[in-house]
Order: C-alpha cells, then structure tokens, then sequence
C-alpha cells in the first residue's frame, strides 16, 4: 500500500534482541500527497528463454501461496535465532529504519578509543515519493568487545543528507579516500560525492536534489546495480542495460591531499568547467567493453590491477577483462551459473578466485586459473545453502577462505571454503562449508559489507514490508569468537573455563557446609 504524505510517523519498532538506535528522517506533512508508487524493491527482471519466462497468472498465484508457506518457517526460524543471541554473537544490534535501503557501506573512521571507535556508515533511503530519496551519512559508535548490556549496541546517528536525484540502488566507497563515495540510481550515469563537503540537507517534498561532485556518462542505458571502485587506482567500473561494461580515471579530478582519507577540506578538485546542468562535471569513459549479451548485474576490481576486472550479467555469463589488451573480453565462462548471476567478488587475499552468487540459489568459487578463453570452464567450489535468489556475496577481509552471501530467503550465511570435504561430528548435516548462518533478519537481505576496520564486524540491511510496515532494518553485528578462533585454542580456553567453574562450586558448597 502507498504511504501518504501527512501520514504520522510509523510506530517505532520494538529492539527484539538488544538496545535499538534509530536512523530516521522527518516526515513531510503535507497537505496533498505527491503521487508515487511504493518502494522500489532490487527485483531482477525474468528471463524470458532458456525455462525462466514470466509466469502465468496461474503461476503467480502458486508463486503467492509458497511465499505464504514459507513466512512461517522464517519466523520459526528467527524465533529460535533470537534464544542464541547471547551464545553466538559477541556484539549484535537492530535499528529501525523509516525507509528501506538497498545499499550499506562502512566509511572511514573518525575516532579511536580504548573500548569503541567511532566510524562513518552510508546508506540510502528508498523513500515512496512522498519525500525525496536520500543517500545518508551516519555516525556508528561500534564496541570493541560485548562487555556489558549497554556495549552489545552501538550508537547509529543520522550526520548528514544528500538529496539524491532518483533511488539509490548501489553505494561504492573510494578505497583511497572513503569519503568519497559512487552511486547508482535508475539512470545511466553515476554519481561521485564528496560526503565532506557536500552540504547537510532537510529531505522535503519539492527540495532541489543536491549536485554532484562529479557525473561519470557513457552508458547508452539505465545502469542500475554494477559497480565498483578499484582498490589500487582511483578508478571506477559500471555495467547496465545496454549490456557494457565501462570504466572511468577520476585521478584528474582528485586533490593530492584529497587521497589520504584523514585530510581536511574537499578531496575533490573544485573548478566550473565542464559542468552539466545538474551541476556536477562530466566525465567520459576510459574505456567501453562489450562482450555481454544481457544485462550486466555486477562487476569486480582485481585486488592488485584497476586494468584488470571481470562482470557477470543475466547472461549467465562470467566475463573477465583486460583493459591494456582491447575492448573485448579476456575470457568468457559460458553458464557459470544456471541462471541470471547477480553478485560477484574478488578475493582481496588470491587474486586467482572469484566468488559469484546467482538466481539459481547457488554461490561458487572459480579459479582464472582453471579458466579458458573458449569458454570452458568449472567452478572449483559449489555452495547450496540459500532456499532463494542469491543478491551479494563479499570475501572477508580477515580470512582468505571465508566469505558471506546474503539472498532472498532472510538469510546472511558465512562460509568457509577450507571446511569443505571436512567431516564434522555433529548430528545435523549442514550444507558443506556453511559454518554460520544469521537469521536475524525477517525478510530477503538486500545487501550486507564487512568492517575493514573492525575485525569480523558485518552491517546488513533488510526490508521488514510486512512486519513494519513499508520500513527497514539495520542490524550490526560480530559473531563470537569462539566460531572462528582455531579450534585447539577454542577447546584450551573452555577447559580452562569448565575448571574455573568447577573450583567456585567446589568453593561455594564448602562455604554452605
């Protein structure tokens, strides 16, 4: 159902496992409510060969009547999640959000301290036209260690808005300068802004959408969710509809102290020439790539070259790329998956394995190794965890084996490639390699980003349409240690642990004779 302008802000949803922060906007009131649609959910379009055409009106309604079947197992499912609470997570809270966000990404950090640090958090609202949609800026208190009942939740406050033109579909941060971030609206440019200097801005129906920094064109159509920021030069990779990937310098437009992260001022250089009509500058494409035969839905930096990259589109299709060869792909997998693939990563740590997640529920590993320029090529691992479409998936920054992926089932599993084949004594078969599974969301999980900065620290979002009524949620959280710790270490401390316990009953039940 559509919200309406002068309706009163939605009821505060209740913390169901920790001490709740909220990261909202005011609501327009007014006296005629714009005419909008309601919030833009990341749907992926279907396909129309290949076995995955739009289903009949009879289709839909058995679509309907499973979708109905299986909120129950959700919230059985988050209802014992929420009893481990305590025992699974060293740090865990749950914020609600007015609107729902596609997008979540750690910024830099601000401040240190002993037992927190403080950082910056991006996120967007997918807001239903009532008020204009908006790429935020928050400040995150995030604790070190769960010491006690008021450390388990960090403090999300809302510290700048950006009025931006249209939804925001995708964020991506500067490594070099984390300040600067990209975006993705429905649209075939992309937006960078510097969040330092752009000014703080009251979202209102009818306020002037905030001007970019810098407008990077080339698409020949909408570009909606692929992008990404090399982590070696000050480059960015976009792909669309028009089935291209392109690739964009933004050296030239970047300060030389504006590429140390903790420099004051802009970082973005501040000249009027080339400027468009929304006010930000135009910059033309380094390089257009074609190679897909449908549209591109994700892309990847390698870890140590902004030449080198690959894409992964509804042609199911992995492509990698090598910009200092030409303008077509190095390789091409055919079928890496058996349906649109929708989220690729790299891994940080081996620049040989790339990681991909797909409709067809599943994630998988390949090896460039093993890959051929003919089209052949296997994946070395294969992860079936996920009960629905797969929407992200992202390597760990603190173990090369581990990674996450997050999909449309309400589920964000962690999995660990060094644990598959491994045999494990325990009763329940778990799907090989998953060894944590975060069912604290009640809703599919639209995007999720590991904390560089904070060791084994996540931060996901998710759409709760039914539960809050057209809102989000926001969850930070660090699973505990002992789930990840090398086993004989975990095994020493709880032995240690179970005679600490034993001498204080020995203690006590000699205090009481």
């Amino acid at each position: 159902k559509q919200r309406k302008g002068n309706k009163k802000k939605r009821k505060k949803m209740e913390s169901e496992v920790a001490a709740t922060a909220q990261v909202t906007t005011p609501r327009q009131e007014a006296g005629t409510p714009a005419t909008a649609t309601g919030p833009k959910t990341r749907g992926r379009k279907p396909k129309s060969n290949n076995g995955y055409q739009s289903p009949s009106s009879q289709q839909q309604r058995s679509n309907e009547k499973k979708k109905k079947s299986h909120k129950p197992n959700v919230d059985d499912k988050y209802s014992q999640w929420k009893t481990l609470v305590p025992i699974l997570y060293d740090s865990l809270s749950n914020h609600s959000l007015v609107w729902p966000s596609l997008s979540c990404r750690w910024g830099p950090q601000f401040e240190q301290a002993a037992s927190k640090n403080q950082q910056r958090l991006y996120l967007s609202e997918q807001t239903d036209g009532s008020v204009p949609y908006t790429l935020v800026i928050a400040k995150c208190e995030a604790v070190k260690r769960q010491c006690n009942v008021e450390a388990c939740s960090p403090f999300v406050k809302k510290y700048k808005t950006i009025i931006h033109p249209g939804e925001v579909n995708r964020i991506r941060e500067l490594p070099q300068n984390s300040k600067i971030v990209a975006t993705h609206t429905d649209g075939p440019d992309v937006l960078i802004w510097d969040t330092e200097t752009q000014p703080d801005r009251y979202a209102v129906l009818g306020a002037p959408h905030s001007r970019p920094d810098l407008i990077l064109t080339g698409h020949q159509d909408n570009a909606e969710f692929a992008l990404a920021m090399s982590p070696t030069e000050p480059f960015v990779l976009s792909g669309g509809k028009d089935k291209s990937v392109v690739l964009w310098s933004i050296q030239d437009h970047i300060t030389t102290a504006g590429t140390d992260s903790k420099s004051p001022g802009s970082s973005i250089k501040q000249t009027g020439e080339g400027s468009d009509k929304t006010g930000g500058r135009s910059v033309v494409p380094r390089g257009v790539y074609h190679g897909h035969e449908d549209t591109v839905e994700d892309v990847a930096f390698c870890p140590s070259s902004a030449q080198e990259f690959c894409s992964v589109g509804d042609d199911s299709c992995l492509l990698l790329w090598d910009a200092r060869t030409g303008t077509g792909p190095a390789m091409k997998v055919e079928k890496a998956h058996d349906a649109d693939i929708h989220c690729v990563d790299w891994n940080p740590h081996d620049n040989n394995l790339i990681l991909t997640g797909s409709a067809d529920n599943t994630v998988r590993v390949f090896d460039r190794r093993n890959l051929t320029s003919n089209g052949v090529g296997s994946p070395i691992y294969k992860f079936e965890g996920h009960k629905a479409a797969v929407l992200s998936v992202q390597w760990s920054p603190d173990k090369s084996s581990v990674f996450g992926s997050c999909a449309e089932d309400s589920l964000l599993n962690i999995w660990d490639c060094d644990k598959v084949g491994k045999k494990s004594g325990r009763a329940i078969k778990n799907p090989a390699g998953l060894f944590f599974q975060h069912a604290g969301h009640r809703d599919k999980v639209v995007d999720f980003h590991w904390n560089v900065l904070e060791p084994w620290t996540i931060v996901s979002v998710f759409e709760n349409c039914e539960s809050n009524g057209g809102g989000g949620t926001l969850q930070i959280w660090r699973m505990s240690d002992l789930i990840y710790r090398p086993e004989d270490e975990v095994l020493t401390e709880l032995e240690k642990f179970k005679s600490h316990v034993f001498s204080c009953a020995l203690r006590k039940q000699s205090h009481d004779y």
